[in-house]
């Protein structure tokens, strides 16, 4: 058996059962087999608790060539190596305790100082002075934090040996300071709760390697809110049943309990109104509170009385001439309800005038309201869930729109918004597109952040993709039946003979007619096997090579398989951006990088103005004396190193999800059998609505009908329809 150390970089593929095929960087090795890969990445397999890229890792198996994939190092065992002390010293004085003091400062006067360096610092500063670049505001801010600081070094210690990162002992400590023994001593896992990416596995971890019992009371606590909250995540219910829970704890915590056990945990838990119990659902605290909140918020502004506005149907006419249109009958009522009531939903598929009616509502309420356009943009907010669809809206009405984070002011440290119930937005009015997407705790932080009497109107498709967080806010306020709402059924874009939208109401049937397919310009279906769409793909793509990457997009239902999106990504970056001697190239893992390449970003970044489902391209790639990719987002320049290089993904093929919000001149879409675990209605008419003026599906068609008839997927238990119809149980 060898070892390899080093690195954990990130993960290529993890299943449930703790399987993780990952990239990790080698700093030394005992085998000679492996020693080229000193200072290069390697890929691994094998099972793990959990990986963090701050610590440092032994790695103990063999090197094996994968038929497919080449050499990999299966990873028989593992162990974390603790920090050298003197990085740990280094770590510690670049933690932002102690301003001015960077990294190559830190190791400066490590090497100087050694192991000792702490107690140096502590009781004779001056010996500072002799070292390069230190100034003497460093030494006296040392000096002073350090005095200030000087038990929190040897808690650092503690946290670290029981296992935590440096980083992560640093972010407990200056989270509770003076209290963290206690925290760790009492209750351990209270860290997660209070703490963003304190992660259950990550503490549970810890917790067991320090000594406790695997069915410890407290532990059996913390395993029923980490899995009610992976439930969540996954199916996105807002309730479960204790049947439910009970049957994942045996996986959770390795061992099995008493069901006497099982029930006093669950009693403690809503006693400590962790959890709340009503009948015989059990919700996490949270997600209680925000159901019953956006219940009595929607149904308080739905009672409210009408707003009187003289002459409003003749205000709306002078909109027609001004913007050289007629609202149909829908239209008007849905334009002229926005101003009058004080919260309306307004739903639609494509191309019934969704976009146009807020470009109405926006100019009636500056003209009603006598207000300047300066004026406008402080009274309203218009808002959308991806940065995408925030730019769209912009461009329809001509006004400012954000992300619905980015209004609320998300701060990534801490996940948590600084607009909120104590720090309230000023607006008066709140105009939301895409509002299908918006999850129930977005909503109800949202709800927080604006004035009880604010004005709300939600625009969206009932029939898209849920939320990706749990709760189906959309589909319940408008399936209560209970609350103000116009629904636009008259096509209005694209025109009523097209034969995209033809097909996606049909969908929304639940019906699949191929008449439509191959008889007008606009939608196209190729029938192909699986080993076949790839080169379909490419034959397509060629002919569309002169349009920007803004305007043609394949979207998949699936990243693996061969018609998956991972194996268009690689052949079509080859067809459309080629390797060149010009053309810089960096890999990553299993991808390759290269100037010009089209990009996705997969978090969201605020600082730097970039978010989740955003496309650009890359503009830049360095690989010295720093490895960094430069890439472009509509004229937003983001410089990203190795840290983060996970942050972004290729994008000539993206999933349906990640489209969401967005629009395209020309779609791909592969439907194929491969696909059935993600074959369902939503995501098909998702992807399908995503085209503007030509769609290709290439596939099956007893695929296509297959996910139509399927309804599954789309099912989620959630309380705010019952809530609104029944009353807050």
């Amino acid at each position: 058996m060898s070892y390899i150390k080093g690195n954990y970089r990130r993960s290529i593929y993890q299943n449930s059962q703790g399987y993780n095929i990952g990239l990790f960087k080698v700093m030394d090795t005992d085998d000679e087999k492996l020693a080229d890969y000193i200072d290069h990445i390697i890929t691994f397999t094998g099972y793990f608790h959990e990986l963090n890229d701050m610590d440092t890792y032994l790695f103990y198996g063999k090197l094996v060539t994968h038929p497919k994939y080449g050499e990999q190092f299966q990873v028989d065992n593992y162990e974390r190596c603790k920090p050298e002390e003197k990085d740990s010293i280094i770590e510690f004085l670049t933690s932002g305790l102690f301003k001015g003091i960077g990294e190559k400062k830190a190791k400066a006067i490590v090497d100087v100082l050694g192991k000792d360096t702490l107690k140096i610092i502590l009781e004779n500063p001056d010996n500072l002075i002799l070292i390069p670049g230190v100034t003497k505001k460093n030494i006296e801010v040392l000096h002073t934090k350090l005095q200030e600081y000087e038990s929190s070094y040897e808690t650092i210690l503690i946290l670290t040996e029981l296992g935590f990162s440096t980083k992560d002992a640093m972010i407990v400590y200056n989270f509770y300071k003076n209290k963290t023994k206690n925290i760790i001593d009492t209750n351990i896992y209270q860290i997660i709760e209070d703490i963003y990416n304190m992660t259950f596995k990550k503490i549970d971890a810890i917790a067991l390697k320090s000594g406790l019992e695997k069915d410890a009371p407290i532990r059996v606590e913390a395993s029923i809110i980490y899995i009610m909250n992976e439930l969540s995540n996954a199916y996105g219910h807002s309730y479960y049943f204790k049947e439910e829970i009970a049957s994942y704890l045996p996986r959770v915590l390795g061992v099995n309990i008493t069901e006497e056990l099982f029930l006093s945990s669950l009693e403690n838990l809503e006693k400590n109104l962790l959890i709340v119990k009503r009948e015989d659902r059990y919700y996490l605290k949270e997600m209680y509170e925000s159901e019953t909140l956006i219940t009595k918020r929607f149904r308080m502004l739905s009672r409210e009385e009408d707003i009187v506005i003289k002459d409003i149907d003749s205000k709306i006419k002078e909109l027609e001439n001004l913007f050289g249109i007629t609202y149909n009958e829908q239209q008007f009522l849905a334009i002229k309800n926005s101003l009058l009531k004080q919260f309306l939903i307004i739903t639609g598929g494509p191309g019934t005038g969704k976009t146009t009616i807020m470009k109405g509502v926006t100019e009636l309420y500056r003209t009603v309201n006598k207000l300047s356009y300066e004026q406008l943009q402080e009274k309203i907010a218009l808002l959308a869930p991806t940065g995408r669809a925030a730019k769209r809206m912009s461009e329809s009405t001509l006004l400012r729109a954000s992300t619905i984070h980015r209004f609320l002011k998300w701060q990534k440290e801490t996940n948590k918004f600084q607009v909120n119930e104590y720090n309230k937005s000023r607006v008066e009015f709140v105009i939301i597109d895409e509002a299908s997407m918006i999850d129930t705790y977005l909503m109800a932080s949202l709800l927080k952040g604006i004035s009880a009497n604010c004005k709300i109107l939600l625009v969206g498709d009932d029939h898209q993709l849920p939320s990706v967080g749990p709760g189906q806010v959309l589909h319940d306020l408008i399936e209560s039946n209970s609350l103000q709402k116009v629904e636009l059924t008259e096509l209005y874009r694209q025109g009523k003979d097209s034969n995209i939208l033809t097909l996606a109401y049909d969908i929304r049937q639940g019906e699949v007619n191929e008449e439509v397919f191959n008889v007008g310009d606009d939608l196209t279906f190729i029938k192909a096997t699986p080993d076949q769409v790839v080169d379909n793909v490419l034959e397509i793509t060629d002919t569309y090579q002169d349009l920007s990457y803004k305007e043609f997009q394949i979207l998949c239902p699936m990243y693996k398989t061969i018609a998956g999106i991972d194996e268009i990504n690689r052949h079509v970056q080859n067809k459309v951006n080629p390797k060149t001697k010009n053309k810089k190239e960096l890999q990553y893992g299993d991808v390759i990088f290269r100037e010009n390449d089209k990009v996705l970003q997969l978090t969201n970044m605020p600082d730097e103005n970039v978010y989740n489902g955003d496309i650009g391209i890359i503009k830049e790639i360095k690989t010295a004396p720093k490895k960094e990719i430069i890439i472009d987002f509509d004229g937003n320049i983001v410089k990203y190193t190795p840290s983060n290089f996970n942050n972004f993904r290729l994008a000539y093929a993206i999933s349906i999800h990640k489209a969401q919000g967005s629009e395209f001149d020309v779609v791909i879409i592969p439907i194929v059998r491969n696909f059935n675990k993600m074959l369902y209605r939503k995501l098909i008419y998702t992807g399908i609505t995503r085209s503007k003026k030509k769609l290709y599906l290439i596939g099956d068609v007893n695929a296509l009908k297959y996910a139509v008839s399927n309804n599954n997927s789309d099912i989620r238990r959630t309380s705010i329809k019952d809530y609104l119809q029944n009353g807050i149980k």
